[in-house]
């Protein structure tokens, strides 16, 4: 019995010293991300029911040096589509809809309605345009609040990417209209039904919808960037303008007591459940994205809205969550998600290293100047302003580029980085564009 219990003892602690070290790789990782400003937010990583990293990191407001607490609330932008699928799944076990109803079932006057499913809405395959990519309206207008009608008239009437359930397409117009046949089949608005079904009953006491008004202190700000020296400010987007597609704003707490509850099967069943995860085509089922790691299913999804980006990744058969939330406009909030999975799974992953800026003659600076063509309809502008060499991409803003070498540059607003290539008679030919672990090649046209 003494020899057992000596073992006992030894076992726990090899586990709690596992368990310390796995904690602070992921803090150091998460940390050398906060460092470079490349993440501003709160991270929750649990595994098998016990909480391995619950921390904050940076600002919840710059203004007045209000930091980020794990309880801090953040617009969660499409990591919402999870939760309208799951109502969705819930009223079809309810048989108040089906999910092989026609959209012409709930709007009789939708174009080509009758040849359009609920499912084909929850995977994306409807071929419905996608409202989001009206740049004129998502800069203009998203802050105001739009009826149902305006919504709609953004995608209505214009012809369909594609016949429905022949392809995917990635659309929040389609998540809206989840949200408007959700309110007709229940005769209740979207918002009401969800807390209903969900925030209610798992205790998500500090998830909603109108972000916008919501008046609480521990309330975070949106920014496009964060710095040291500054701060940009993002518009805040209206309720009704991402409603059922991105409209929900909680907290990491809130979103693990979510996780706990897809673990256990609760608000729908396990056939449901399983419903949601199965992708349907390209990887993605009832709201949410299916992959796998170490062998195993992960299912995430990501969102972002004007000053946030966030994260949800999961493996339900190791009872693991990752949850990543980000008011700075990060980018790299899926990698960071990505990388604590891999910590736990001992897999490689890279922490970021502070990259050194030199100083370029303007000589050298004008070299790269010109316009770069990386593939059909995508070109990159390269001009020199005030000693910097600035890059715009078509259809985008222009932004600096800093020298680590010559010819080398990178950028700090995304994880890119440029490579100049030049001939045999040392002139600039071209360049290569490293960005998401990919390289893209580009011909000097001009």
């Amino acid at each position: 019995m003494k020899k057992l219990l000596c073992l006992g003892l030894i076992l726990g602690s090899l586990h709690n010293a596992f368990a310390q070290d796995t904690t602070a790789k992921m803090d150091s990782l998460v940390s050398a991300y906060s460092r470079l400003h490349k993440f501003n937010g709160t991270v929750l990583v649990a595994q098998k029911g016990n909480i391995l990293l619950d921390k904050a990191y940076g600002y919840q407001r710059t203004a007045d040096s209000i930091r980020n607490e794990t309880s801090t609330i953040f617009q969660l932008g499409s990591v919402t589509k999870q939760f309208t699928a799951t109502v969705i799944l819930k009223l079809a076990e309810e048989h108040k809809l089906s999910i092989q109803d026609k959209l012409s079932k709930y709007f009789p006057d939708y174009p080509k309605g009758d040849s359009i499913t609920i499912e084909n809405l929850l995977t994306h395959t409807s071929g419905i345009f996608n409202y989001t990519n009206d740049k004129d309206f998502m800069d203009k207008e998203v802050s105001n609040p739009a009826s149902r009608e305006k919504i709609m008239a953004l995608f209505k009437d214009k012809p369909l990417n594609f016949s429905p359930g022949t392809k995917w397409d990635y659309s929040n117009s389609g998540y809206s209209m989840l949200g408007y046949i959700i309110e007709k089949a229940t005769g209740k608005p979207y918002e009401q039904v969800v807390r209903k079904y969900i925030f209610t009953p798992l205790h998500m006491d500090h998830t909603g919808f109108d972000f916008k008004n919501l008046k609480d202190s521990k309330k975070s700000t949106g920014y496009f960037n964060i710095n040291d020296s500054s701060s940009t400010l993002a518009p805040g987007v209206d309720s009704t303008v991402s409603f059922a597609a991105g409209a929900m704003y909680s907290t990491t707490a809130d979103l693990y007591k979510w996780h706990q509850a897809a673990q256990q099967y609760k608000i729908i069943s396990k056939a449901d459940w399983e419903k949601a995860y199965t992708p349907f085509m390209n990887h993605y089922g009832y709201g949410w994205e299916s992959d796998s790691i170490a062998g195993k299913r992960k299912v995430s999804h990501g969102g972002g809205i004007h000053g946030y980006i966030t994260s949800i990744m999961r493996v339900p058969e190791d009872d693991v969550c990752v949850i990543v939330l980000d008011n700075a406009s990060d980018r790299d909030v899926s990698k960071i998600a990505s990388s604590l999975l891999a910590v736990l799974y001992n897999q490689p992953y890279n922490i970021p290293k502070e990259r050194i800026t030199i100083r370029l003659p303007e000589a050298t600076l004008q070299q790269y100047t010109g316009e770069y063509n990386l593939r059909p309809g995508f070109n990159i502008v390269m001009s020199v302003k005030e000693g910097m060499l600035m890059g715009q991409p078509t259809g985008q803003r222009e932004s600096p580029l800093f020298a680590e070498k010559e010819d080398f540059f990178f950028l700090k607003i995304v994880d890119a980085q440029v490579r100049f290539t030049r001939n045999d008679k040392n002139e600039v030919t071209g360049m290569i564009l490293y960005q998401n672990d990919r390289e893209l090649p580009g011909k000097k046209i001009k």
